[in-house]
This record gives structure tokens, sequence and C-alpha cells, in this order.
């Protein structure tokens, strides 16, 4: 996975809640299913329009709420390549990097607008959106949790390390 995403703005408010991301009348559903309401409540529209790399952009304490991994799997299956946010909710914000999302603090002084086109580098924190000229520079991930996203989440990650173990033990 790269660490160089590039895509659309969707843009959500404050407080927006895992249940909204993975609505609880679909947990028994597929992941396909779930995903297709995803955030349904806020933009009926996303699901069925965000493409792969687009960019979920959110307020104060985004993805507040239950511990849904859920949430992040839902963006993950659709496509989403990063989360930006004034503030994460502290579990989704774990989830976001195990399922290969990285997820970086917006500053304050970043004006964005859905739909506006933006590339983001989680290794270095360059946040460029290209519709307005504007660019940012915030804290990237850590070295380790970098090295987690480019395997695409917390599982293939440690599946990598574990075959280079065993490869190293024969």
């Amino acid at each position: 996975m790269s660490l160089v995403i590039s895509g659309r703005a969707w843009v959500f408010g404050d407080n927006v809640n895992t249940d909204a991301m993975a609505p609880g009348l679909y947990f028994k559903s597929s992941m396909d299913e779930m995903a297709r309401h995803c955030l349904e409540t806020l933009d009926p529209a996303f699901a069925g329009s965000v493409q792969a790399g687009d960019v979920v952009v959110g307020g104060l304490n985004f993805g507040m709420g239950s511990a849904r991994e859920q949430a992040a799997m839902a963006l993950q299956h659709l496509g989403v390549g990063a989360v930006l946010a004034r503030s994460f909710g502290r579990i989704f914000y774990r989830n976001a990097l195990n399922f290969g999302i990285p997820a970086l603090l917006l500053p304050a002084d970043m004006e964005i607008q859905a739909g506006d086109r933006l590339r983001i580098d989680a290794a270095t924190g360059e946040i460029s959106n290209q519709s307005r000229g504007d660019d940012a520079q915030v804290a990237s991930l850590p070295p380790h949790l970098l090295r987690l996203v480019a395997a695409g989440g917390l599982m293939p990650y440690l599946k990598n390390r574990l075959a280079e173990e065993a490869g190293h033990g024969k």
C-alpha cells in the first residue's frame, strides 16, 4: 500500500459516531451490505459514490462512540485512502490504523470543502489541498505505524512478520 494518497474529500462534521459508519442494523449482514450503508445518515450518496483513494475529513472527535471495528472496516472496504480530522475517538483511531487507513490530525487553519482534491503523504505529514492551493504540514505517523499501514493493516503486517521470522529460522 502506498503512503501517498490522492483523492476527493468527503467532509463531515464534529462528533461523527461509529454507529453512522457501521449501523447496528447490518451487523449480521456481510461487510458488503454494511459498507453500502456507511455514513448514509450523514450523506446518503457517500457509500455509492466514494472512490478508491478518496479521503474522509472529519471535525472534532471523529469516530466517537462504540468500539466497533466494523466502522474502520467499512471505510477500508469502500477504498477510503485516509481519514483527516481535528481529533479522533481513541478506539476508532487505532482501528483505522489496524485496517491500514492512515489517520492524521487536520490543522485548525486548513479549510477543506467537499469535493476538493487532496494529496496526503502519511510518511512526511504533508497535506495538500490541490483544489485551493493550500498546503499544511502535520505530524506524520510514527515509523512503526507507517510500517503497519504500508502492510495494509495489523493482520497483514503480522503475517508478513511471522513469515519473515519463519524464513530466518531455517
